[in-house]
């Protein structure tokens, strides 16, 4: 049954005060849409809790009342998993107003930080005291750890720091009954059993509500350089990223891929941008290598680039002599979606295969989809040194969207096949969220797929956390 509008406003609204439940449609119009603009949903209305216990409160009004609930942190999300469905019985949790850091301990490299906090805010108080939060997405002036840890995300030093899921040692969860389960520790050892706060990392607000988290810090580099390379293929870049694995070790912190029409369409869409090479070139990568001993990080990016020019890998070459220039390069790298955007319609992947498999799985699939619809322009970018691939494909030139969506099967059908024979994920850092539900289902082990059902049914036996995602 659908829960009764004015009785749950004026319950919530005892609850944590008028002024922090929306209910108007205007106001609630940016919360009820994702990033893309590919889901719009309804709620009962939008609640901005300020604390834990507001979040409790929430929890249990909500069982009582037989209310879905959404929890949303800075709603960048990219599979659609932040946003309501249309059934209008759901209640959008919003965690703006829990943004604060609790603690943060650079003797023990430590933090304890809220749900909604930015991603951006985190950085930037942790190198107040000269640490690191090492997470770091195009996104991250309005991305929140809670969304982040929620969904797993990666980003683009996963090489050497991994993902959300590495960073995290504790989390303060709010289950769908307003239980509080607070495995919120800053030990870095803690073998007592199962690790709870596992379960809801990368459960994109299926099973609970995370509140807050201790996070793991990190040393802040004395120095940073970055590159941008042009190559003549994704096998030159495979073999440049091993010998730059192989010689800076650690401190090969990202290492970035990029297709010249990536390049083409930032400078096109994007003001202020400059082509870093004099001549084009196919393909392009971006490394960068961090020093934590001395001021050489440039010289390091010199040194191994030189090596690599002599031997043929890499056709060219510039390393950033400035804050300014590495900065340029970081900002066509991280505009690309946005320039995807402005292109015209796109059909996205955010896939993983095997390292030694990426070129030949560019290779072997943009040729498929080429024959398979010529003119469809491949934008294949991302963090290759962790196997990350953004299989991204823009539509033939004056192709709109309508007519591009028709092909949007055979794409994906294409995609995911090849996806599966080399034994990768349809889903290497973006999440399950509405978008790929069905891909989960057909490509999911099994009996981790019953196992995660199972789990489900346990901790959320009336499904009302996050319906229609993921599962």
């Amino acid at each position: 049954m659908m829960p009764d509008r004015e009785k749950v406003i004026a319950g919530l609204s005892a609850l944590i005060g008028t002024s922090h439940v929306i209910t108007d449609d205007v106001t609630m119009a940016p919360y009820l849409t994702d990033w893309r603009k590919r889901y719009t949903g309804r709620a009962l209305c939008v609640v901005r809790p300020a604390s834990t216990d507001d979040v409790i409160a929430v929890m249990r009004f909500a069982k009582e009342h037989h209310c879905a609930v959404v929890p949303q942190g800075g709603n960048t999300g990219l599979v659609g998993g932040s946003v309501p469905l249309g059934r209008g019985d759901e209640i959008l949790l919003s965690f703006q107003r829990m943004n604060h850091i609790r603690s943060l301990d650079p003797d023990s490299d430590t933090v304890i930080v809220e749900a909604g906090a930015t991603l951006a805010a985190l950085q930037e108080k942790a190198e107040e005291v000269g640490r690191l939060f090492p997470l770091s997405l195009a996104s991250e002036g309005t991305a929140t750890v809670g969304g982040t840890i929620a969904t797993n995300a990666g980003g683009t030093a996963a090489l050497v720091y991994g993902t959300m899921r590495d960073l995290v040692l504790g989390l303060e969860i709010v289950l769908p009954d307003g239980t509080l389960l607070n495995t919120l520790t800053t030990l870095r050892k803690d073998n007592t059993g199962y690790h709870l706060a596992s379960l809801f990392m990368g459960a994109e607000g299926t099973l609970g509500v995370i509140t807050a988290a201790s996070l793991k810090l990190f040393p802040l580099p004395r120095a940073r350089s970055a590159a941008f390379c042009g190559l003549k293929s994704p096998s030159d870049a495979f073999k440049l990223f091993k010998h730059l694995k192989h010689r800076a070790g650690p401190s090969l912190t990202t290492f970035e891929l990029m297709p010249r029409f990536a390049i083409d369409i930032a400078l096109k869409h994007i003001p202020g941008l400059r082509d870093p090479l004099s001549e084009p070139h196919e393909w392009y990568v971006m490394p960068e290598f961090s020093s934590f001993v001395s001021d050489d990080a440039q010289e390091i990016a010199a040194t191994l680039l030189g090596e690599a020019l002599d031997a043929d890998i890499v056709s060219d070459a510039v390393i950033s002599e400035s804050l300014a220039q590495r900065e340029s390069f970081w900002a066509i790298r991280e505009n690309i979606p946005e320039a995807q955007l402005r292109e015209g319609p796109s059909i996205k992947h955010d896939i993983s295969v095997p390292l030694a498999d990426i070129p030949e799985f560019i290779d072997v699939v943009c040729a498929e989809l080429l024959t398979a619809l010529p003119g469809i322009r491949p934008c294949v970018f991302g963090h290759v040194g962790d196997g990350n691939l953004h299989f991204n494909l823009q539509a033939p030139v004056g192709m709109d969207e309508k007519t591009y969506t028709t092909h949007a099967e055979r794409i994906h059908a294409i995609v995911y096949r090849h996806v599966g024979t080399m034994k990768g994920s349809v889903s290497a850092e973006h999440g399950i969220g509405q978008v790929k539900r069905s891909q989960l289902a057909a490509t999911k082990d099994p009996q981790a797929l019953d196992m995660m059902r199972k789990i489900k049914a346990v901790i959320d036996p009336d499904g009302r956390m996050n319906p229609g995602k993921v599962l």
